[in-house]
């Protein structure tokens, strides 16, 4: 099934706990330490444009690309609330095109996980490298092989909301690194009947990947490799970081 599609509809109820804020200024420290402080930056991985309302808010210019219609139409809603001046487009990570280059890239919420085999990341790299400006910078976040085998593993997560609920079915296959998770939502859809609702299943893959194979993807693809740290305790990353952030760079191409 694909992804994002009917869950769209009930993904910022349901991720209300994300902290958006806090990634927002990780962001803006990074981008600060290099420098970029304005112009244009591409959200890469959008969703429904929370990060990217929030980095408007802060001045750059945004660029939102999503491979889901659904998402980008929830994204459409807050730009028409917010009055921010933001593009979206519909894209593919891996094929995106940009009318022209950019300041940075980011790339938040394991966006990168989905994209399952290396050359598909390389791909995607190369093209963040050719759409940035010279000496850009390039931040992103990805989940752990540690996170997904040790921390989510084969379990199973169920939550009930007022207006929804949900069933969360995890798998975990150490030996391809790869991870499953069926979603099940129930949606009351109308409050004229409030014991009817709309039930709907997605199933999402993402792969787990070690900080030495996104370096190795970095460097192939012409950017430069700066750093990397914990993105939950903003330190170094050790053998149980859960997720990491990259920072990377143009290359001079």
């Amino acid at each position: 099934m694909e992804a994002y599609t009917d869950f769209a509809s009930v993904y910022d109820e349901l991720m209300d706990n994300t902290p958006y804020g806090q990634w927002c200024d990780n962001i803006l420290n990074v981008l600060g330490e290099y420098g970029i402080r304005e112009g244009l930056v591409l959200d890469m991985g959008c969703g429904t444009g929370s990060l990217t309302e929030l980095l408007a808010a802060k001045g750059y210019d945004m660029i939102g690309v999503d491979y889901s219609e659904e998402m980008l139409n929830i994204a459409f809603q807050k730009r028409e609330k917010s009055g921010h001046d933001i593009l979206y487009l519909n894209q593919d990570m891996r094929e995106f095109e940009l009318y022209g280059t950019v300041r940075a890239i980011v790339s938040i919420c394991d966006s990168i996980n989905y994209l399952l085999e290396d050359e598909d990341v390389v791909t995607c790299f190369k093209l963040v490298n050719n759409y940035l400006d010279p000496k850009g910078i390039f931040f992103f976040d990805f989940n752990t092989n540690y996170k997904y085998e040790t921390v989510i593993g084969d379990r199973v997560i169920a939550e009930t909301r007022d207006d929804c609920s949900f069933i969360w079915e995890n798998f975990y296959d150490p030996e391809e690194m790869m991870n499953e998770y069926d979603l099940t939502v129930f949606v009351r859809e109308n409050e004229e009947e409030p014991d009817t609702f709309r039930r709907f299943q997605e199933t999402h893959f993402q792969r787990g990947y070690t900080l030495e194979e996104m370096r190795g993807f970095i460097e192939e693809a012409g950017l430069v490799f700066l750093k990397a740290y914990d993105a939950d305790t903003l330190e170094e990353v050790t053998p149980q970081s859960q997720r990491i952030y990259c920072v990377a760079q143009e290359n001079m191409k």
